[in-house]
């Protein structure tokens, strides 16, 4: 019903609009010379708006089954031309049944002569009128396509890159279980009361990794603590043959990097190098021009069980998605470095459930306001033109056809106020509250 009496205020208004224009072109061209009286110009109208409330109502009727069917797959060469084809089929199913209505029902012509005399030719002008209008309408509606699907396009990114950086957030869980699990058990052959210790550091340890895991960012500060944490649980199963210089604090307390990443570097050294009392794991965590470097000697395994990838690659995937600032590995044969960028504001696309409803807020209220403002921008042309047009009509002809935009546009704009303040007196939000509830309390809904 809303669509419908929308569709009615559209036709008025543009039907309105139609008749002031062609008025205006004949009164030019000297086609009134002594000027047009309130009879001739009310039968121009109303024969006008006759036409006007049909064909575009023939014509929407066209328009929303294609909307309906192809929804933004419209834009396509044939789909386009099929559209323009049923306009123009709709148009003339429109412009005869407007022609019926007004020859045959209001002017009594029968019905046999009325079909004799219909000829293509009168149809030129109407069909025309029809195509412009309904051309109008593809290109608006084509705009509105192209603004939604930059706006999908960037949703689908974001909402794509949050999936993906929660996926390798929730690896480190797992990863991180697996392994000290490994270093347990081989704890228990070697060192019962060494297991032991392990386990309750390895509680406290995990604490963390579940803390942390969820965040995007952490301080610098927070890792650097954390690190050395961690080594001391390693240092319980490889005792002095891991050695850590770690700074005590970073020089920027703001920056930032990646949760866990300190811990997964640790480990990564460990896992690749061998680690002996001979041959001891020098490991080096320092700062050096807005970076954190995390070094290692190199003192390779000959054997290496086949790397599950979670490791660096996790690191260098979750700051692509972060930042524009990419980690970076060097390895010198002698030394193998990590450069971690520490962060000072976050460049993320990820987007969190709170943040996602309060965009969706953002946009309703935001359309809301645009909605308000073109009110207010067809109020305020209204009270500009109207008078201007009063004006004309005084100085030019003593028939008041002002009336009829002052009318035909004083509708639009009122439907127009109603939609933008969202104010129905049929179907209010009272009646869709009390709908709403009226279908959740029924059991089989």
């Amino acid at each position: 019903m809303n669509r419908f009496l929308k569709h009615l205020g559209n036709a008025w208004l543009v039907g309105t609009l139609i008749f002031i224009i062609i008025m205006a072109i004949l009164y030019a061209s000297g086609v009134y010379p002594n000027g047009i009286s309130w009879a001739e110009a009310w039968e121009e109208y109303y024969e006008g708006m006759i036409f006007s409330l049909i064909i575009y109502c023939a014509n929407a009727i066209w328009i929303q089954y294609l909307l309906n069917t192809y929804k933004y797959d419209l834009f396509t060469a044939k789909r386009f031309i099929k559209a323009i084809l049923g306009n123009i089929g709709f148009s003339l199913i429109g412009i005869f049944i407007s022609k019926l209505i007004l020859l045959v029902g209001i002017q009594n012509q029968p019905l046999l002569e009325f079909l004799e005399d219909q000829e293509i030719t009168d149809y030129r002008i109407s069909l025309f009128i029809s195509i412009v209008v309904a051309l109008i309408f593809y290109s608006v509606w084509y705009y509105k396509y192209r603004q939604e699907n930059k706006v999908k396009e960037q949703k689908i990114i974001a909402g794509t890159a949050s999936a993906k950086f929660d996926a390798l957030k929730n690896q480190l869980d797992p990863h991180f279980l697996f392994n000290s699990l490994n270093v347990l058990t081989s704890l228990i052959d070697e060192d019962p009361n060494q297991a032991q210790k392990f386990t309750t550091s390895l509680s406290k340890v995990y604490r963390y990794v579940l803390e942390q895991k969820n965040k995007d960012l952490v301080s610098v500060d927070e890792e650097l603590q954390f690190a050395r944490t961690y080594v001391k649980l390693l240092k319980m199963r490889f005792e002095d043959s891991i050695v850590l210089d770690i700074p005590e604090k970073a020089i920027n307390s703001e920056a930032k990097i990646v949760p866990l990443s300190l811990q997964l570097l640790l480990e990564n050294a460990v896992k690749h190098n061998i680690v002996t009392s001979a041959k001891p794991l020098h490991i080096r965590i320092y700062e050096e021009e807005g970076l954190l470097k995390v070094t290692n000697n190199l003192q390779e395994k000959q054997v290496v069980k086949k790397s599950s990838g979670v490791g660096l690659q996790n690191i260098k995937q979750r700051y692509d998605l972060l930042s524009n600032r990419n980690m970076e590995i060097f390895n010198d044969g002698t030394n193998f470095t990590v450069q971690l960028p520490m962060l000072t504001q976050q460049v993320s696309v990820v987007e969190t459930q709170e943040e996602f409803i309060d965009d969706k807020r953002y946009q309703k209220a935001k359309e809301k306001v645009e909605a308000v403002k073109g009110f207010y921008g067809n109020l305020i042309a209204y009270c500009i033109v109207i008078p201007c047009l009063a004006l004309l009509n005084y100085k030019t002809t003593s028939f008041p056809w002002v009336i009829f935009p002052i009318l035909g546009w004083g509708f639009g704009l009122l439907t127009h106020g109603m939609e933008a303040f969202g104010y129905n007196p049929l179907w209010g939000k009272r009646w869709e509250e009390k709908k709403l509830r009226e279908l959740m309390d029924k059991e089989d809904f």
